[in-house]
């Protein structure tokens, strides 16, 4: 199966049958001839030869006995067709059971009622009539298919002997008509072919054939299912998912430029940023690791690729292989630079797989005509033969991060499950360890089970460090805290950060380094949260910087840090905004709708700047950062906020709003920068900074546990945070999201203040409207964008933001009021989304503000379970009601647009300066960026060497020829 344009597909069997045009008045269908030959005996006479007994063709299938004469069959169908209208084309599986019935129909169906599943074009039930007694087509009466049936047997009526009968039968309805049920009754043969394409529709198909089969007579089931590799992993979903997978070949490129910044350093200055850059590069390396099996072989594979020669050298081979078209080759360098831009074959944001856009075969041919596998073919082959498999496998379990009930994940082993993830999260409060710098291996022998905690350091032995622990029993297992996890990694990032320290700027920039460092040589968490307390009160630097394992996102359990470093500019215009806003913090945070005793005892202004991205290492880059994430630190010492300046401008760039009046999309255009830099400072400053956490530690609480009162139950505190819990220890998997939330809640909230908008420049008329773009881009990223980050087939979130904002939109659609209204426009093809802009300060601010006071007391008081039930309601999508989300999903990814890819900078030292490398907005330029940013091989034997060490845990047999190599 192939992806016609964005939402089309096209049976393979064209490829080897010419189709011609559709016919003056044929509806768009074509007609086509099949010709057969009918066997000479009796095939089941046949069964008995022994396989000696058979011949058989170049493509290794047997060569029966058939007649001379030909005979035909005129099936009428489509040529293309959207994938939930494939029934109109003709399938190989379609072929297949089609030819059976001619050979062995004599046999097994002559005088049998046959009922068709799934009939489509009607092919199959055409040569099964042509010996059966009756046969019963059915399909979804869905786009004229039914009709369909009916033409194409009234074309081959010289053919059909028996009484034909075409019903609607649909898998997902559980009310079946009586006349179905009455077939029933009298079937004893049922047919199915290629009729099954994910997982919803495949379990519905199970359902059906278990409910048929349990009606008598006995009935037997032939099921035809044509075994693809790319076309099966295509054909489990619609095109319009298919797009969650792929960066189509127009994937749009933006340079994230710091010039201007960068130039304004001292070399003292730039070079300090070079090292930091160098640090954070060889750190963004573990995400690979982090992400799934295959990534760290995939990096490998490419990287070698594209270092061997050059990106137009590479181009240049390619052609003149003769085996790779122009687009083959965009197509391909654009997967490299989507796996690279998300440090790994999944979506850093969305959590989604990310295949190649051109067939596999190809592919192969490209990489084994290239000067990298000429050089090496040995290694090459070996790494293409290792993760070619899993480069391009769409199975279910494989499309998605997550536990490996749902998806994929190394910071657990495949055999470890939430309940696991739970029973090591309770030793882990017991024994006061937390999950950011770790991952989780499982070993099972016989009834003993042995949890590996597996700490992330350059030192490998277990020393006496205070969080190491020897073999533990807890709860009937034996646990272990061991380190050395990503060690060669660590140490080259270590060896940058000792560099960088030589041009720190003050002695706490110095002593900073040198507590990650400690942090990354030894595995010890509690040295990173002491360099974090230092960043923090290095108020103002000109070269900003944060590095080590930061957001717990991708965590399916919620609490493991990925890799992430950043090094930037302060753009001083933009901070000094942010400055205004964190002066006014204070009297802001007094607006928001909680009591007084649900805030900080004390507010900690923090450095609130605006900066220039120069390096971004990790699975993606954001517009705005608050940290450290670390709880007793926030709570006692502060943390800061970081926007990214040039992130924000370039993310809107080209950026087309759907689902939208003109009136508003011209709005959009015109205040949706300011709109979301407000969104952001207030979302990073008061949403994240915001909040207290009600705790009990030592036998002493942190509020006066007799006075606080409940404001939802107007009852004392009953429930708070023991010592050792944290919020993502009790929150776990909810607690991104929800923390998300909290934070865009308390921006929609406190942008009704007119000195906010002020403060960003916006007054009068102006004002007014950057409001409105505020509350109407928060939902129509709810709405129109949300969804792309959802799994029907897993029925979860994949990213947290959007899930975040999705929760926010069913919050003010059920305030009701018409205050937002989402209508179909065009059924099954658009939608538009609507704000009465003159409700937001009453209906709007009534209903954030009820959801927000409930969002923070389940959070202050640890109150997971409420917090769950609440944010589950407004997270659920149904296709039931006024808002059938599960339905209009298929909308919304038909109007989806390719996330921007961001090229970077590199940094090239000269003499005692340093020189800033920029390159072009395009596929190549952000190729050859990669390529000058790690120009050895070193790192791909890094990463094959910690693939190495994990191989045993996460494959049954780690590919031999790899295995040896590496």
């Amino acid at each position: 199966m192939s992806a016609v344009g964005e939402h089309q597909v096209t049976s393979e069997i064209y490829s080897d049958i010419p189709v011609g045009s559709p016919e003056p008045g044929s509806e768009g269908y074509v007609t086509t001839k099949f010709y057969f030959r009918r066997p000479t005996t009796d095939p089941v006479a046949e069964v008995g030869k022994t396989e000696a007994a058979l011949e058989y063709d170049s493509d290794g299938d047997p060569i029966l006995e058939r007649q001379q004469s030909e005979d035909v069959i005129q099936i009428k169908h489509s040529s293309s067709t959207s994938l939930r209208m494939v029934g109109l084309q003709v399938w190989r599986g379609a072929l297949l059971l089609a030819d059976w019935a001619l050979h062995y129909g004599p046999s097994l169906l002559r005088g049998a009622t046959v009922l068709e599943l799934g009939t489509g074009t009607g092919l199959t039930s055409i040569v099964a009539a042509m010996h059966a007694r009756e046969v019963v087509s059915t399909d979804v009466d869905l786009g004229g298919i039914l009709d369909l049936i009916k033409t194409n047997i009234d074309l081959n009526k010289r053919l059909v002997k028996a009484r034909s009968t075409v019903l609607g039968l649909d898998f997902f309805s559980k009310e079946w008509s009586k006349e179905i049920l009455n077939k029933l009754k009298e079937v004893s043969i049922v047919l199915a072919a290629d009729v099954i394409y994910d997982v919803d529709l495949t379990e519905a198909f199970v359902q059906t054939v278990v409910k048929i089969m349990n009606v008598k007579p006995k009935k037997t089931l032939y099921f035809a299912l044509e075994k693809r590799y790319l076309s099966t992993s295509i054909f489990k979903m619609s095109t319009a998912d298919l797009s969650l997978f792929t960066y189509p070949n127009d994937t749009p490129f933006v340079e994230l430029d710091c010039t201007s910044a960068f130039n304004a350093l001292t070399d003292k200055e730039k070079l300090y940023a070079h090292y930091l850059s160098q640090a954070s590069w060889y750190g963004g390396l573990i995400v690979y690791v982090q992400t799934s099996p295959e990534a760290p072989l995939i990096f490998s594979l490419l990287h070698k690729l594209i270092t061997a020669e050059g990106v137009e050298d590479l181009k240049q081979t390619a052609k003149e292989s003769g085996e790779a078209s122009e687009d083959d080759i965009k197509a391909l360098l654009v997967y490299i630079a989507g796996v690279f831009a998300n440090s790994g074959n999944y979506k850093g944001f969305g959590d989604s797989k990310i295949v190649p856009n051109l067939p596999k075969e190809r592919l192969e041919k490209i990489i084994l005509s290239s000067a990298a596998y000429k050089a090496d073919p040995t290694v090459i082959q070996a790494l293409w033969s290792a993760c070619a498999d899993s480069i391009y496998s769409l199975e279910p379990l494989q499309q998605h991060l997550g536990f490996s009930d749902k998806g994929i994940t190394t910071y657990f082993t495949p055999n470890c499950t939430q309940k696991d993830s739970e029973l090591v999260g309770n030793f882990m409060k017991k024994y006061n360890l937390e999950g950011y710098n770790n991952r989780l291996f499982k070993y099972e022998n016989g009834s003993n089970t042995t949890y590996e905690i597996r700490m992330a350091s350059v030192l490998e032995k277990n020393e006496s460090e205070p969080f190491l622990m020897s073999d533990t029993i807890y709860e009937g297992c034996t646990f272990r805290v061991t380190r050395g996890d990503y060690s060669g990694l660590l140490d080259l990032v270590c060896q940058n950060l000792e560099k960088a320290k030589e041009y720190a700027s003050n002695d706490l920039e110095k002593n900073m380094l040198e507590q990650y460092i400690k942090s990354f040589r030894t595995g010890s968490l509690d040295a990173h949260k002491s360099g974090s307390g230092i960043w923090i009160k290095n108020k103002g630097p000109v070269v900003e910087t944060y590095i080590g394992f930061i957001e717990t996102y991708r965590d399916p359990a919620g609490m493991r840090g990925e890799f992430e470093g950043f090094v930037a500019m302060v753009n001083k215009e933009m901070s000094a905004k942010f400055g205004a806003l964190v002066a006014n913090a204070e009297p802001l945070l007094k607006e928001l709708p909680w009591p007084s005793t649900f805030e900080k005892d004390q507010f900690l202004k923090p450095d609130y700047t605006s900066l220039d991205v120069l390096t971004f290492s990790g699975s993606g880059i954001p517009a705005g950062i608050n940290i450290p994430n670390y709880d007793e630190i926030r709570q006692s010492e502060g943390f800061k906020n970081v926007s990214l300046g040039n992130v924000i401008p370039t993310s809107f760039k080209g950026f087309r709003h759907q689902f939208l009046s003109d009136e508003d999309v011209a709005l959009m255009d015109k205040y949706a920068v300011t709109a979301f830099e407000v969104c952001v400072g207030l979302h990073e400053l008061l949403g994240h900074g915001s909040g207290k956490l009600f705790r009990k530690e030592g036998g002493k609480y942190n509020f006066d546990i007799e006075s606080v009162v409940n404001p939802l139950t107007n009852e004392k505190i009953t429930s708070w945070y023991d010592e050792g819990d944290t919020y993502d220890s009790k929150f776990t998997s909810l607690g991104s999201a929800y923390e998300e939330c909290r934070a865009e809640c308390v921006g929609l909230y406190l942008s009704l203040n007119e000195n906010v908008l002020k403060i960003f420049g916006a007054e009068g008329e102006d004002a007014e409207n950057v409001l409105y773009i505020n509350w109407l881009n928060m939902f129509w990223a709810g709405g129109a964008k949300a969804l792309e980050m959802y799994s029907p087939a897993s029925k979860t979130w994949l990213q947290a933001h959007s899930q975040a904002r999705y929760v926010i939109l069913r919050v003010c659609l059920e305030a009701g009021e018409d205050f937002v209204k989402i209508t179909e426009t065009e059924p099954g093809k658009n939608l538009l989304l609507t704000v009465d802009r003159s409700k937001i300060k009453t209906v709007g601010k009534k209903a954030i503000g009820d959801f927000l006071l409930k969002l923070q007391v389940y959070k202050s008081t640890g109150d997971e379970k409420s917090a769950q039930d609440m944010f589950n309601k407004y997270s659920e999508v149904s296709d039931d009601g006024t808002y059938p989300w599960a339905t209009w999903r298929s909308i919304i990814l038909a109007h989806k647009q390719p996330r921007k890819i961001m090229v970077q900078h590199n940094t090239k030292l000269n003499g005692s300066t340093v020189d800033l490398l920029k390159y072009a907005a395009t596929p190549e330029g952000f190729v050859q960026s990669w390529s000058e940013r790690f120009p050895s091989s070193n790192v791909d034997s890094l990463l094959q060497s910690l693939w190495r060490k994990d191989a045993e845990n996460f494959y049954a047999e780690p590919p031999a020829q790899l295995a040896a190599i590496c």
